[in-house]
């Protein structure tokens, strides 16, 4: 069985400091990405995270028993935006929002093999995850970027 260690070699990328920022180089991932905009405590939001860890649990599970391949689920990511004034960020107009959530995804488990594992759910009537219809598969390259941890509410990220 291969045994993908992701968490150690994405550490440097998924272990900010809460104290100084620091300059990272982000490679070229894969990931399962869903789109959305709103509030991100609206259900909206939460239906999103639901579909998309849904059928990420589930292509973990199906990949180590059809493709012997174990690897951890990533923690979620997000982008967020204001797409009505682009390069600025004003979390208090949180219903404004535009996100793209996303998680990791090994290489070697392909587009085609996450298709097939969303017809299964699919096929099994599954109300509890409404967006997984929305969720793809697509690669995204951050590059270089600044990165520090914020601890606490969302409201007071901006300082």
């Amino acid at each position: 069985m291969l045994d993908l260690d992701l968490k150690k070699q994405f550490a440097r990328l998924y272990k900010p400091s809460a104290k100084v920022a620091t300059v990272v180089q982000v490679p070229r991932l894969r990931f399962l990405m869903l789109d959305g905009a709103g509030d991100i405590g609206e259900p909206t939001f939460q239906d999103a995270v639901k579909s998309l860890y849904g059928l990420a649990y589930s292509t973990r599970f199906a990949a180590k028993k059809r493709l012997d391949l174990r690897y951890p689920v990533m923690p979620l990511e997000g982008l967020y935006w204001d797409p009505e004034t682009p390069g600025e960020f004003a979390p208090e107009l949180r219903e404004r929002l535009a996100w793209r959530l996303m998680l990791v995804l090994p290489d070697e488990v392909s587009a085609e093999f996450v298709d097939e594992v969303r017809a299964k759910i699919a096929a099994k009537g599954d109300r509890n995850l409404p967006r997984l219809a929305d969720v793809r598969v697509e690669t995204f390259t951050e590059g270089t970027s600044v990165q520090v941890m914020h601890i606490g509410p969302y409201a007071e990220e901006t300082p």
